[in-house]
């Protein structure tokens, strides 16, 4: 992982994020494994750390606007096809972290801490600190499909 630049860390702690933060993920794996998720290490690391925050603003970022976006892996509920189907295409194991710019885009973590927006098309921030930093600051994310795949 990478350090923080001070921008992407002043935010995250208005966000009420804390260096060393630990939230009990138990509730998360329970409701999201009792419908069709499993939670791999990565996603548990990582929602340990930053699950639960909310990021509410907008405006000019570095590659594309800064939009809001709540790291609540609940909001992917009902979407398990669709984290599976672009997960086997990509061959890696996604699970929800929560949404881009209210409801619009769903997000997602692989089994090595990559964070992926994941739509009717997929793109990748980064991993760990990285892929925070992207999302945070707004830098444009890769985008490795553009459209969603047809049966």
């Amino acid at each position: 992982m990478s350090e923080l630049s001070e921008e992407a860390e002043r935010v995250l702690l208005l966000a009420g994020w804390t260096p060393g933060r630990r939230v009990d993920t138990s509730a998360w794996r329970a409701r999201l494994e009792g419908s069709g998720f499993s939670m791999h290490e990565a996603a548990e690391r990582f929602l340990s750390e930053f699950g639960g925050l909310s990021f509410e603003y907008g405006g000019y970022g570095i590659s594309r606007t800064r939009e809001p976006f709540e790291l609540d892996p609940l909001l992917g509920l009902g979407e398990d096809d669709r984290f599976r189907e672009w997960g086997e295409l990509i061959g890696v194991t996604l699970f929800p972290i929560g949404e881009l710019d209210q409801g619009r885009y769903f997000l997602g973590l692989d089994d090595m801490g990559e964070i992926y927006l994941v739509a009717d098309w997929l793109a990748r921030f980064g991993i760990g600190l990285s892929g925070m930093e992207s999302l945070i600051l707004g830098v444009m994310p890769e985008v490795l499909y553009d459209c969603y795949p047809q049966p």
